[in-house]
């Protein structure tokens, strides 16, 4: 039986493979089973179909018979479980893979996650500028232990399974923060993840609901050198939006520098690029995807 996902009708992060259904398609993709999407709204999250199937107002969901999971690890799990192709047959092996999926999603997100809020949701608190380079500092240290385990290997345990799968999707949410840069291992082992046919035709697939959905801005088409004016303030903003660059201890290299403020989210950049999204509560179409997947 095919199963079905759920997925957002207008994704915040437009495409780029950071919402949670990407785990999953691309999980399915590597297994080779075929699936339905299903398309929801902000709005439509909220109402009873969904929370039926995700009591969170969350996506994704699967759906495949009687079974009606959430959670993306637990999705790619079930996944795992009944198709050959992410766990190891030998039974310690495959242990072990199960032990990564949980330190992807336990160890090695929560930083992450609280580093995205930090820049997103807290940059014009009065305490912003002191708390920041400690949110910098834990992502670090567990990036620092993860390449140490990964050292020059190609995968975290032998051949690649579900827990390179979840890590991958997990450190794909550095990228816009540069972050994974100062860890070569860690970046190519990333890239190596993205390189892999099954990532593309899912990276692809989301990306086309995107393309499909998105309406351009006719106050962009409109006027004459808006396209050299958006371009400008596209660099501006990405500037504002990196991490500062590291040193010992974590501090930035500018310790005067203003923090992020929350007029210059993702969302602003969807605007710039010709996109119509509104920005949900905090002005940041990142934290939309923060709330609304799992």
């Amino acid at each position: 039986m095919k199963p079905t996902i759920t997925a957002f009708e207008r994704s915040p992060d437009r495409g780029r493979g950071l919402a949670r259904d990407m785990r999953v398609r691309w999980a399915l993709e590597e297994v080779g089973q075929p699936y339905d999407v299903r398309l929801v709204s902000f709005a439509a999250m909220k109402e009873p179909a969904h929370r039926a199937r995700n009591p969170f107002a969350q996506i994704p969901t699967y759906e495949e018979g009687d079974l009606v999971l959430f959670e993306s690890g637990a999705i790619i799990l079930h996944i795992a479980g009944r198709h050959a192709g992410l766990l190891p047959r030998e039974a310690d092996a495959r242990a072990r893979a199960i032990a990564w999926m949980f330190a992807a999603i336990n160890t090695i997100e929560p930083p992450i996650l609280d580093l995205q809020v930090a820049k997103f949701a807290e940059a014009d608190k009065p305490w912003a500028t002191e708390r920041l380079p400690l949110v910098l500092d834990r992502n670090r240290r567990r990036l620092r232990e993860l390449a140490a385990r990964l050292d020059d290997a190609d995968w975290l345990d032998g051949a690649f399974s579900a827990g390179d799968l979840l890590m991958i999707g997990v450190l794909m949410r550095l990228k816009p923060s540069g972050l994974l840069e100062e860890f070569p291992n860690l970046a190519a082992y990333v890239a190596r993840g993205e390189a892999r046919p099954a990532f593309q035709r899912a990276f692809a697939a989301q990306l086309a609901v995107f393309t499909r959905t998105r309406r351009p801005s006719p106050r962009h088409r409109s006027r004459p050198g808006s396209a050299r004016r958006c371009v400008a303030s596209r660099s501006r903003c990405r500037n504002r939006l990196s991490v500062p660059p590291y040193r010992a201890g974590g501090a930035s290299s500018n310790p005067s520098a203003k923090s992020t403020s929350d007029t210059c989210t993702p969302a602003l950049l969807w605007l710039l690029d010709g996109g119509s999204v509104k920005p949900e509560p905090f002005g940041s179409a990142t934290l939309a995807m923060l709330k609304n997947s799992t």
